[in-house]
């Protein structure tokens, strides 16, 4: 399992939008070249967070991208939602196959229903789901402004400025 390169992107422009002054915009050159990717391709990350959202593009000859809300208010998680989309990262393949009925624990063989959709009782895919719901929870758990304030006692952080 990877995260796309753009859940990289995107995570480091709403670091880089929350470090900016309040009311100083960030336009998507500056982005782009802080960051190191093409101006298109960043434009495509930011017009995704910006439809959810999560920042505000301000037009104008001050004009650029700022947060939409506070830094403290955007998870790890929320970004990931954005760019990766919200589809669960583990879906069972073979629910009709009659192997599959190995895989469930014996009382929930003894319950189970004859609609398979829900894929109930499946040991497989009981610990998939647990490892999902284990890794959204840590990741609802870091913000932006956990990153901001994290790295503002860094000291390499301090000696780079």
């Amino acid at each position: 399992m990877q995260y796309s390169k753009s859940i990289g992107y995107a995570l480091h422009a709403l670091i880089h939008l929350a470090h900016a002054e309040r009311g100083q915009n960030i336009g998507i050159k500056d982005l782009s070249s802080s960051l190191g990717v093409s101006e298109s391709y960043l434009s495509k990350i930011m017009s995704k967070l910006r439809q959810d959202g999560i920042v505000r593009a301000v037009t104008g000859a001050s004009g650029g991208y700022e947060l939409a809300r506070a830094a403290d208010q955007i998870t790890f998680f929320d970004v990931i939602q954005v760019i990766e989309g919200r589809q669960p990262l583990y879906e069972c393949f073979n629910i009709d196959d009659q192997h599959h009925h190995l895989f469930f624990e014996a009382e929930d063989l003894e319950l189970e229903s004859t609609d398979h959709s829900e894929n109930k009782g499946c040991l497989v895919k009981k610990v998939m789901i647990g490892a999902e719901r284990h890794m959204q929870q840590y990741l609802q758990q870091h913000t932006i402004q956990w990153v901001v304030d994290s790295a503002a006692f860094n000291p390499l952080t301090q000696t780079v400025k």
